[in-house]
């Protein structure tokens, strides 16, 4: 399996090149484009229990696809539905990663939702995280561009839940308010989750949930026009475009 990322920060593409008889699994309407030698496969990853759990708790697909190249070399390309990035990661042995972020990977990494009690409560992603285990490549995606932090456990590091995608389970966290509930208010800052240890961080540079939050008070309401520059289409329109 080979992976190349084109068209980064902005609007990422991942391509993964398979030998013949290689296959790649990914969460559903995740594939862009594939070769025509290509086979895929739907189904529940660990059984109905774990498919419904990754649903309902960790914000993921159901079903995942896998996709196969048969008699032959062919290719896979992915995106994310957010505009963003991707990175491959190797991962030997577990990582966490946040409900959404996970795009595509190797079969042979497993994975599965983890508890973490209160003090995974990150925003609106919500009290559980995705667990990946085993060995092999997978794809990480974000809402922005993605910049990996690495800590050798001199100082701590200290990131807005919304910003985070994916960190190494060796490091040290917890979640907790940037300080008092006034200074909270008056700062716009809301939980961050701080780190220590040696490890590594992936964050992103843009928050969905802070662009919502942004967007939704613009939206067209029953009293106002929804003709006026374009509508709702014509509001995210804009948005997208940066205008």
């Amino acid at each position: 399996m080979e992976i190349t990322v084109e068209h980064r920060p902005s609007y990422a593409l991942g391509i993964v090149q398979l030998q013949g008889g290689e296959s790649v699994k990914a969460e559903t309407g995740a594939m862009v484009s594939m070769s025509g030698n290509v086979q895929v496969a739907s189904s529940m990853q660990g059984g109905f229990l774990k498919s419904a759990m990754r649903k309902v708790l960790g914000g993921e697909s159901f079903f995942v696809n896998t996709f196969t190249a048969s008699g032959g070399p062919g290719h896979v390309s992915f995106a994310p539905s957010l505009p963003g990035d991707i990175v491959d990661h190797t991962v030997s042995g577990d990582l966490y990663v946040q409900s959404g972020s996970y795009l595509a990977g190797d079969p042979g990494v497993e994975i599965d939702i983890k508890w973490g009690g209160a003090r995974s409560f990150f925003a609106s992603e919500g009290l559980f995280l995705l667990h990946l285990r085993g060995t092999g490549c997978v794809l990480l995606s974000s809402f922005g561009a993605i910049r990996k932090i690495s800590l050798d456990g001199s100082e701590n590091l200290i990131i807005d839940t919304g910003h985070i995608v994916a960190f190494d389970t060796g490091l040290e966290w917890k979640v907790k308010k940037v300080s008092g509930m006034l200074t909270s208010l008056i700062s716009g800052e809301g939980l961050v989750a701080e780190f220590r240890g040696n490890g590594d961080v992936w964050l992103q540079t843009r928050s969905s949930q802070a662009f919502l939050d942004w967007m939704i008070p613009r939206l067209p309401t029953a009293h106002t026009s929804s003709g006026g520059r374009g509508g709702l289409p014509g509001i995210i329109g804009n948005v997208l475009r940066g205008s």
